[in-house]
């Protein structure tokens, strides 16, 4: 079994009307991949679909692959393809679950955002914004965790 040490958050940097067959086809032809990029995906009605088994390393951040889990969100860019936060609720809600769900299966884990693997290129301990090789996934995992809150009015 693998040692888990992070479990990152993704978007998969498409428009949120992206299917996963062509989110799959362009890691394997545009990419050469073998492997997927992400664990899971959330698609815009919440769903979770499992792309690769945890056993196993995906595609998520080269150089960090050995030791996480990645989880993605369809879209992220908005219709001008700039970086965006433009996740649903449903698909909210259906991360917020999925992270508590693995947390508890690694304990150990840190959960972080694609960007919080960036290289601390001045040497302060900070990723900041400027050091941020991806904007991915346009937000701040570990703030959205710390404030998320389920609106349990809505059916999940």
């Amino acid at each position: 079994m693998r040692m888990i040490e992070n479990i990152v958050v993704h978007c998969t940097a498409t428009q949120p009307d992206a299917t996963i067959e062509s989110i799959k086809n362009y890691w394997k032809k545009s990419l050469g991949w073998d492997n997927p990029g992400y664990h899971y995906i959330i698609k815009r009605n919440g769903d979770i679909v499992r792309l690769f088994p945890e056993e196993k390393p995906s595609n998520g951040v080269k150089g960090h692959n050995q030791s996480a889990i990645h989880i993605s969100y369809i879209g992220g860019i908005d219709k001008n393809g700039k970086p965006s936060d433009n996740r649903t609720d449903a698909q909210k809600h259906s991360m917020f679950n999925k992270l508590v769900a693995l947390s508890e299966k690694y304990p150990h884990a840190r959960i972080l955002g694609h960007r919080d693997l960036s290289p601390d290129k001045n040497g302060d301990g900070i990723i900041e914004p400027s050091e941020w090789v991806k904007h991915c996934p346009n937000f701040d995992v570990k703030e959205w965790l710390r404030n998320y809150t389920a609106d349990l009015h809505q059916a999940a």
